[in-house]
């Protein structure tokens, strides 16, 4: 079986394919190989299935099989055709697949429709600030509105709520800008 190049499609070079890492003849780029043993296994014509004995430890998934390791993970029985070395440590095939589908998952997530309505209220402590903070809250609820929400909380009324509360922040200092500008509104000395 030949392993093609994750950026060109290219053929990889077969030598190189047990070491865990090849480099593309092609576009030169580094592949990170995680195989079964026994596909970079040199091929044997008259390869011989080692049969588990009485007693001893069969693999998990081919029972009859003698079991030449154990998974680092689960503790399950591997044969040769099963291990999976990952980074030094013997896996399973099925742990090897729970590890590649849990990496893509998310661990974590911003909350930035918390962060847009915390933003404009926390700055009403130290008024001057809201003269930075709300625009940043306006444009935060505005750039993020699609981002994904919280596992939890399905709505949106805190983006809602931020840009109302924004927006009424910026109506306040204009409308305090321009009565100081036309003279309104005397500045005491």
């Amino acid at each position: 079986m030949t392993l093609h190049c994750a950026r060109c499609q290219a053929r990889l070079p077969d030598e190189r394919l047990a070491s865990g890492e090849a480099v593309c003849i092609g576009c030169g780029s580094r592949n990170q190989i995680r195989a079964y043993a026994a596909l970079v296994a040199p091929a044997h014509p008259s390869a011989v299935v080692e049969v588990a004995a009485e007693g001893e430890a069969a693999c998990f998934d081919h029972a009859g099989r003698r079991a030449v390791a154990s998974c680092a993970r689960c503790g399950r029985y591997v044969c040769r055709l099963c291990e999976v070395e990952v980074k030094g440590v013997t896996r399973c095939p099925s742990c090897v697949a729970l590890e590649s589908s849990v990496s893509a998952l998310a661990t974590s997530r911003n909350l930035f429709d918390s962060t847009a309505l915390i933003l404009p209220l926390v700055s009403l402590l130290v008024y001057p600030l809201t003269l930075i903070a709300a625009p940043a809250s306006l444009v935060l609820s505005v750039l993020k509105w699609n981002s994904p929400l919280s596992l939890v909380r399905q709505y949106r009324w805190r983006f809602v709520a931020a840009t109302l509360i924004s927006a009424g922040e910026i109506v306040g200092w204009t409308a305090l800008i321009a009565a100081l500008v036309s003279g309104r509104l005397a500045v005491p000395r």
